[in-house]
Parts: structure tokens; C-alpha cells; sequence
């Protein structure tokens, strides 16, 4: 038995878990980082104050009254040399106190690989540890598709697909900004897209199995200058993203074979992208509390770690 503690702070979410390894359960606090209206984004350092605001209500909002055996933190955004970002180092910088007080072993993993554990946990595929699979990770900050092979407390994610400029997420985001909505604006988006019923059929910009997206937001502008409605332009934004993804995942699928296809991060939540998916791919999808920035996959990581065998 073992409680595991998961810390995150990334753009745009500060979160906290608890996993308790003898009765299988999770238990998340996790809050947004204030964005101005209108705005589309944060500064780092004002993320850095947020999360430092934030964490320890989040904390104190878990509860528990017991001792914790093990804690993981993200500590940078993927697991490559040279990613870095500063909002990471809030919840570093409180893992490591904690686990200085307490003699908790602390294990450090990066955001990417968090959203992967918590894909894998929450769609019940943990048996994909076993072996490779794909996995996409697609956020406001993230549009990739890894080839992924589980190595000692983490993976190893091979970069075999991306975006070439903007995130999925930050077009998303942008475009939902313009039609009036708040930021992060996935969640909003989704809804109102699903009062348009036409199906969009698009040629998204591609070279090779990666994507461009900048030309999204420029024809969804134009088009919303041009009267179509704010239900049609979500619509044909999400018809475009979705037809990106699917461009790289037959792609992938052609060049390395029927590999598990796993979906993760804030977009792939979107509930039209993933009845596509599900229908063409037969994907795997985080559960929605899961797709979006979470400790979960940090804590469950840990857990792994600590006991030696899947959580």
C-alpha cells in the first residue's frame, strides 16, 4: 500500500493528486491560471505567480491527514534536452520541500509524459506498457505524435510527427477568442460547434506527416468577417483540425504499421474529434477529466516507480 503524491504546474492549469496504490484511487485538485478577458494567453511570470498563489489551497483542498511514500512533480514540458519552462519550477520547487521534510523519494518526469500515463490509466490500456504504441499529445503548448517505448520509470517518446506553427490548442483558443469566448475556449468551442451540422470537407496544409495551422485562423477570421455564423466558423475550425490529425495518424499508421493509437491532452477531449477518431482509428482516448492538464499521470508515474509494477 502507498500513498503517492503528483504535482503540476504548468500553462494553464496548477494541479494536485493523491494516489492511493491499495484501494486504486484518485483524488485531483486542479484549478485554471486566471487569464484576462479577451486575452489569449500568460506571461511566465504571471504563471509563475499564479501557480505559486495556487498550489498550496490546492494542497490544503486534498485533505489527507497521512503520510505520503512517494511524490512526483513534472519538472519541464517533454523529455528532450533543452525544454524548459519557468512555471515548472513552482511545483519542482515544492516537491522537493516536501520531499526533503518528509524523506518521501521524489520522481521527476516531464508534462508530455504525465498526459501519456494518464491516457494510458484512464482508457484501461495499461497493457500497452508492455510494448510500443503511438501516442498523440495535443494542447495549447503541444501538437505532436510520439513513437513511444516504455523505459524505466518513464518512456522514451520519439517526435515522428507535428505541428509546424501553431498548436492545435492555441488556434482553437484563438479562434474561440474571436467569437467572443473565454480563454482556454476548448471546452466552449466544442459546444458551439455542435449547433452546426454541416460537415466541412477540408484540405489542411501538410507537408509530409506534419502539419501547418496558421492558415486556420486566418480563414476562420475571414470567414466570420464575411457573416457565416459563430456556430459554422467552430465548426469548420474543428473539421480542420480533425482532418490535420487524421492526415498524420494514416501517415503513421502506413510508415510503422498497426500500432495502439493513443490520444491525450486538452484537445483531444473535444467530443467531435474524438467520435472520428473512435469511428475511423478506433483510438484511445483519456478520459476527459484526464485529457486536460492533470497530476494524475505524475502521481500514477510515481507510483509505478516506487512499487515497481503498474498502479
Amino acid at each position: 500500500m502507498a500513498f503517492v503524491l503528483g504535482i503540476d504546474t504548468s500553462n494553464y492549469t496548477t494541479s494536485v493528486c493523491l494516489y492511493d496504490s491499495e484501494k486504486k484511487e484518485i483524488r485531483q485538485q486542479k484549478k485554471l491560471l486566471p487569464v484576462k478577458e479577451q486575452a489569449i494567453g500568460l506571461k511566465q511570470s504571471d504563471a509563475v505567480f499564479h501557480h505559486t498563489v495556487q498550489l498550496p489551497g490546492l494542497m490544503e483542498a486534498l485533505a489527507f491527514a497521512g503520510a505520503v511514500d512517494a511524490i512526483g512533480v513534472s519538472t519541464r514540458p517533454r523529455s528532450v534536452e533543452g525544454s524548459y519552462m519557468p512555471c515548472f519550477l513552482v511545483g519542482e520547487g515544492a516537491a522537493r520541500s516536501l520531499s526533503a521534510v518528509t524523506q518521501a523519494p521524489l520522481f521527476r518526469f516531464s508534462h508530455q509524459d504525465g498526459h501519456v500515463m494518464a491516457a494510458l490509466y484512464s482508457s484501461g490500456s495499461l497493457e500497452l506498457l508492455e510494448g510500443r504504441f503511438l501516442a498523440f499529445h495535443v494542447s495549447g503548448g503541444t501538437t505532436e505524435a510520439l513513437l513511444v517505448t516504455p523505459e524505466g520509470n518513464g518512456f522514451h517518446c520519439d517526435c515522428v510527427a507535428k505541428t509546424l506553427d501553431l498548436n492545435a490548442g492555441q488556434v482553437i483558443d484563438r479562434v474561440g477568442v474571436m467569437l467572443g469566448l473565454s480563454f482556454p475556449a476548448g471546452r466552449e468551442l466544442d459546444k458551439l460547434a455542435g449547433g452546426c451540422e454541416r460537415e466541412y470537407r477540408v484540405k489542411p496544409a501538410m507537408k509530409g506527416m506534419d502539419c501547418c495551422l496558421s492558415g486556420l485562423q486566418n480563414q476562420c477570421e475571414k470567414r466570420y468577417r464575411e457573416g457565416e455564423g459563430k456556430e459554422a466558423v467552430a465548426k469548420y475550425c474543428l473539421c480542420y483540425v480533425a482532418g490535420a490529425l487524421e492526415q498524420m495518424t494514416q501517415g503513421l499508421l502506413e510508415r510503422y504499421g498497426p500500432l495502439p493509437l493513443l490520444f491525450a491532452g486538452g484537445v483531444m477531449s473535444n467530443s467531435y474529434i474524438r467520435a472520428r477518431f473512435t469511428e475511423r482509428f478506433r483510438a484511445r482516448f483519456a478520459a476527459p477529466d484526464f485529457s486536460s492538464d492533470n497530476a494524475a499521470g505524475v502521481a500514477l508515474l510515481a507510483a509505478r516507480a516506487f512499487l515497481g509494477a503498474n498502479p
